[in-house]
């Protein structure tokens, strides 16, 4: 789980810097806010489930899902965050960004 979250955190730097090399500083920005909504909610996650199970009997599908809708609602909570805190946002660096860091984990499929 720590593998797919850093993965995720350095898809969203390379995308943060890609994007500040196209767009200029607010898009490096925004991309790596982009990045952050998807990375900090799953790193939350990982780290409720590890916790979980080192626990004897915590391990139950109810965790799970609960663990899950939070995730879910921490995201679109930050995401709505940054659009109405960031006045200059680049929605294209943001929507790329959060694409990128939410899809990083196919890069693992091919590295076995």
């Amino acid at each position: 789980m720590l593998h797919l979250v850093v993965l995720q955190l350095t898809t969203t730097v390379i995308a943060g810097l890609i994007a500040g090399l196209l767009g200029g500083v607010h898009a490096l920005v925004s991309a790596l806010l982009g990045g952050l909504c998807c990375v900090v909610p799953n790193g939350l996650f990982a780290l409720r489930l590890f916790m979980g199970a080192r626990k004897p009997g915590a391990v139950n599908p109810m965790t799970f899902f609960i663990g899950e809708f939070i995730k879910i609602a921490l995201t679109l909570a930050s995401l709505g965050a940054v659009v109405w805190l960031y006045h200059d946002l680049n929605w294209l660096a943001l929507i790329a960004a959060f694409i990128v860091a939410l899809k990083s984990y196919i890069i693992l499929l091919f590295r076995h």
